[in-house]
């Protein structure tokens, strides 16, 4: 047995609420196990992905969120990687059923967030993170224009291809019920925004958001026995690091590149991530029929088409303009609207992007059902050499 069922999901819609994580992840978990038609009662283990934003209890979001639903005895993990958190709190809970653990996990992932960027997580004068803030002043603006920049110098990019990843996304998300912002933005809105970090415009990144998702993960057995049809399955979760030496040089280091006396590994980082889930499922990019990529600004979608190999590297540009990534495209990109409709909840994007995976393997997303769809990669990566990719198929 290698994979399992993704019996229900659920979400909190995105955008400022003002109220506690703890609350958007109940309302999110118990949309899931309406969804997947089972009681609290019959899950058996509780992942979460955790937020510093949360004092205590988001650094141990497991047991808070089982808490939240009402003690039941449950096996608890928490998990924090970052932007990758999700994927982190969804591989526990896979592992915990692939071994015979368990036959009933629920993620959940949830973020109350400040206005504005980022910022560092603590001052401790030893954490790169903090130093790149204070020392660097490189804000998350800062370090997506730097990406933007490197694209515009090897590729030629242009600020109107950015502008289109941002309208294609707004078009896409309009139809979402959990998106934040459901408002057609023209590539001349973009445009016309004002810089954040040159190349980039406002409108070129993504905003923080309140929001949770969750998921109802199960046996393969036990979805055949609780539902008709062919469930929903999670073919593979690749959670990889970096090969020594990382020739993309990441956010908090910004001064060394060790590809200067070693030479850089066959297969680079960001490209290793889908690659290595690829491998996992038995599938590659030509057997995908749509993605979920992390756009934390539209350069760094660009970026990601290459990366989870839908195009060779310089082709991104070409194939939006192709309209290869909208709906109705050959694999269209962020149907769900991405990180431009909904903004950033740390913990909970990657279970978002397999929730839109998800709705749209079953046929079920609507306006934004992407035609035919089998096969779904979602992509992202947080700090300090963390990735993730998961292929979800039916």
């Amino acid at each position: 047995m290698s994979d399992v069922a993704v019996l229900g999901v659920g979400m909190h819609p995105w955008g400022k609420f003002g109220k506690s994580f703890i609350e958007y992840g109940r309302v999110a978990a118990r949309a899931a196990l309406a969804d997947a038609g089972i009681d609290w009662s019959e899950v058996q283990m509780v992942a979460g992905a955790n937020t510093w934003r949360g004092g205590y209890p988001g650094l141990v979001s497991g047991s808070t969120f089982a808490q939240a639903l009402g003690w039941n005895g449950a096996r608890i993990s928490s998990s924090f990687a970052a932007c990758a958190s999700g994927s982190q709190a969804v591989n526990a809970a896979r592992t915990h059923i692939l071994s015979g653990l368990c036959d009933v996990a629920l993620v959940v992932g949830a973020d109350t967030t400040p206005k504005g960027f980022f910022g560092p997580s603590g001052s401790d004068e030893n954490d790169p993170d903090w130093l790149r803030f204070r020392l660097l002043g490189a804000t998350n603006p800062t370090y997506f224009g730097l990406y933007a920049q490197r694209r515009v110098a090897r590729y030629g990019a242009t600020p109107e291809d950015f502008a289109r990843v941002k309208a294609k996304n707004s078009r896409h998300g309009i139809s979402n019920p959990n998106a934040r912002f459901r408002k057609i933005v023209t590539e001349e809105d973009v445009l016309a925004s004002p810089y954040v970090s040159e190349p980039l415009h406002l409108l070129d990144v993504c905003a923080t958001s309140d929001g949770a998702a969750a998921m109802v993960l199960t046996s393969v057995e036990y979805a055949k026995r609780k539902s008709a049809g062919n469930p929903v399955r999670i073919k593979a979760v690749s959670t990889n690091t970096p090969v020594y030496p990382n020739d993309l040089i990441e956010m908090p280091n910004f001064a060394t590149d060790s590809t200067v006396k070693v030479s850089a590994p066959e297969l680079g980082f960001r490209r290793s991530i889908a690659a290595h889930a690829y491998a996992e499922a038995g599938l590659g990019p030509d057997d995908v029929d749509l993605a979920e990529v992390y756009d934390l600004s539209t350069a760094l979608e660009l970026d990601w088409y290459e990366d989870i190999g839908l195009c060779a590297p310089g082709e991104a540009e070409k194939l939006l303009l192709d309209g290869a990534t909208e709906l109705g495209g050959r694999v269209p990109v962020n149907a769900s609207g991405g990180l431009a409709s909904f903004g950033e909840a740390v913990p909970a994007q990657a279970i978002a992007q397999m929730c839109e995976l998800t709705t749209q393997l079953r046929g079920d997303a609507g306006e934004r059902q992407v035609d035919g769809a089998r096969v779904g990669i979602s992509v992202n990566q947080g700090l300090f050499g963390h990735g993730s990719a998961a292929i979800l198929a039916r």
